[in-house]
């Protein structure tokens, strides 16, 4: 089946949804994280509900609550017990399904955690979880029924780690407003105790480097930024190829799946275990470290070093992927496994295999533009000699095409500009593509 386009899915979905005035009538203001393990092979996948708990507060969305601004790579549905009728969807992807795709997947089977937020329900509901493949085929399913008045759903609160508001949207209010704006915590990984006013000042960086880049910029008041105070009893990360294991609030460490730069956590229920007093939607985990190095999980989690030169670059490039679901752009055609097949039309809006492109980005493209795009001639971008260069290398994120390459496959796969933020590193900017998903998600968020 095709995936259907960010405007067509919300239009579809619209009619069904419930309104921010049915919010309280579902639900009571709190929150529902669910942990489970997804667990399999690259050819085989299995879902387990492993827990429930409840925290004192909701930061999600109360409004379309049955609607789904992305596919993603999986989905969390909940229905009123024993009926069709949808109180709220929530789509994601993971680290499984990236594993999935690696050669280690061809000759062991291995186990995720992950945690996810839904507003807790009233009443009884049927929880359904599903995992789909590259083809958008649904490949694993686990439904389950869950009774808020369960005593064994363990009630969570404060932690002992504390917690301060680096940035509060909607004019800097005493209380931030949850329901109006997106909440972004960062918790520190591989900050000792006597290193603490460095994490708050490195917080500090990545809000002034979130809202520097349009159009993170204009959407300054929708969002929320809280630091989450969790000591390293020793400083820094785990880097396995230097036979380095550091003990660290999250468990970060680089060479996830053997790639030196990819920097991660596995131990996601940790992660939320961290974050039980604190009100959020998204996560960056900030590691103290200046090794280049990170990661973005749509929906899920956003890794990235506070001291490496290219913080700033890295750390917009991989909030697009968890923030925003945008895919990379960039390709070099050594994956094991191709993530983008050429019969299925990417649920990332920024990329295309021609498909379904109407319902992409056909909309932004010129008049008399050519499908594919062929490039233009434009400066090495790792030997800028001076302004004019890089403006030209700049200007070029903005003239909206379908040039082939990205996905990491140079061939069947198009991104919407020659370079991008989603591209490369030496770019300020997002296209015109990118810079609407990013509009239309935090919209969604945020509306009321």
């Amino acid at each position: 089946m095709k995936l259907r386009s960010l405007m067509s899915a919300c239009l579809l979905l619209v009619a069904t949804g419930l309104s921010a005035q049915q919010f309280d009538k579902y639900f009571d203001g709190r929150s529902l994280r669910l942990d489970y393990v997804f667990a399999g092979d690259n050819h085989s996948q299995e879902i387990y509900f492993q827990q429930a708990y409840v925290t004192p507060q909701w930061a999600g969305r109360r409004a379309r609550l049955a609607e789904k601004p992305l596919n993603g790579n999986g989905q969390i549905t909940l229905r009123a017990s024993g009926t069709d009728s949808i109180l709220y969807v929530h789509t994601f992807s993971t680290l499984f399904q990236e594993w999935q795709a690696t050669e280690e997947a061809t000759r062991v089977r291995r186990a995720f955690d992950t945690s996810y937020l839904v507003p807790m329900p009233r009443r009884k509901v049927d929880i359904t979880v599903t995992l789909t493949n590259f083809h958008n085929q649904v490949v694993a399913s686990l439904t389950h029924t869950l009774d808020p008045t369960d005593i064994l759903i363990r009630p969570l609160g404060p932690n002992g780690i504390s917690h301060r508001y680096v940035w509060k949207g909607k004019g800097e209010a005493s209380v931030p407003d949850l329901a109006g704006c997106v909440d972004l915590a960062i918790i520190a990984e591989g900050y000792a105790s006597n290193e603490m006013d460095k994490f708050h000042k490195d917080c500090q960086r990545v809000a002034d480097a979130l809202f520097a880049h349009e159009p993170f910029t204009s959407l300054k008041d929708q969002f929320n930024i809280v630091a989450i105070d969790a000591t390293s009893p020793e400083s820094g990360t785990s880097i396995p190829h230097l036979g380095r294991w550091n003990l660290t609030p999250t468990a970060t460490h680089y060479d996830m799946f053997y790639t030196e730069r990819y920097l991660m956590s596995q131990d996601i229920h940790r992660i939320y275990d961290l974050l039980a007093d604190v009100p959020f939607e998204q996560i960056i985990v900030l590691v103290n470290s200046d090794t280049y190095g990170g990661g973005g999980i749509y929906n899920q989690l956003n890794v990235v070093t506070a001291d490496h030169e290219t913080f700033r670059q890295v750390l917009v490039h991989e909030f697009g992927h968890g923030y925003a679901g945008l895919g990379d752009e960039y390709f070099y055609d050594d994956s094991y496994e191709s993530m983008y097949p050429s019969d299925t039309e990417p649920w990332e809006p920024n990329l295309t295999t021609l498909v379904d492109f109407r319902n992409k980005w056909a909309d932004l493209i010129p008049n008399g533009t050519p499908i594919p795009t062929p490039p233009v001639a434009l400066p090495n971008f790792r030997q800028i000699r001076n302004d004019k260069e890089r403006r030209q290398l700049n200007e070029a994120t903005q003239r909206v095409g379908v040039f082939e390459g990205g996905g990491y496959q140079s061939h069947g796969v198009y991104r919407p500009a020659q370079e991008c933020r989603m591209k490369i590193n030496e770019v300020e900017h997002f296209c015109p593509v990118c810079s609407r998903a990013i509009r239309r998600i935090t919209d969604f968020y945020t509306s009321q």
